[in-house]
């Protein structure tokens, strides 16, 4: 599902067990790498005002240089909960250069998530990236991606949810919530 994402969140009380699972079904895991993701508010809508956030900007660079800059906007837009992201992320060559443009656009810093994410690759019925993240303060967290074909957004929902489950891994409480809410303090 092109520029869809569907994703559900958890806190991870033990992500030595998640890693055990993810190896038992032959995931692959990628090498742990520090993300520092920088979140932009717009100077023509403020993406804070609504009680909901629903937008976000951002310019992730991580090691080795790579670097990209991703919108994201979640639906239902009015709804506490959100089920899916339209996302429209696209590779950076000069990070630096992004960060100047939105500065002199006006856009301006709310958040900056610095963290180490370790990915896993489940291929198979419903591939899925996993994404084991720490962030200092705030704690460790699993990200389950759907990559797979669906007829629709609840389709892909249904197929993550099944198995997210049929891993059989003690997860923590389900997070509705992206990281810079979490850093925000914001509860929506």
């Amino acid at each position: 599902m092109k520029y869809i994402e569907i994703e559900q969140k958890f806190a991870v009380p033990d992500a030595e067990a998640l890693r055990t699972a993810l190896a038992a079904r032959h995931a692959k895991p990628g090498t742990a790498t520090r993300q520092v993701d920088t979140y932009y508010n717009a100077p023509h809508r403020d993406f804070l005002a609504p009680a909901a956030i629903s937008e976000w900007l951002r310019i992730r660079r991580q090691d080795g240089g790579d670097a990209s800059l991703n919108f994201k906007r979640w639906h239902p837009i009015d709804a506490d909960v959100k089920t899916h992201a339209d996302e429209y992320e696209t590779p950076v060559t000069d990070p630096e250069a992004v960060r100047l443009t939105l500065e002199a656009l006006d856009f301006t810093v709310i958040a900056e998530v610095d963290k180490t994410r370790e990915e896993w690759h489940l291929d198979g019925d419903v591939p899925t990236v996993v994404a084991i993240d720490t962030i200092d303060g705030l704690g460790t967290f699993a990200e389950f991606e759907f990559k797979g074909e669906a007829e629709s957004p609840g389709d892909a929902i249904d197929q993550l949810t099944s198995l997210i489950e049929s891993l059989k891994v003690p997860l923590g409480d389900r997070i509705n919530l992206g990281y810079p809410h979490l850093i925000l303090g914001r509860e929506k």
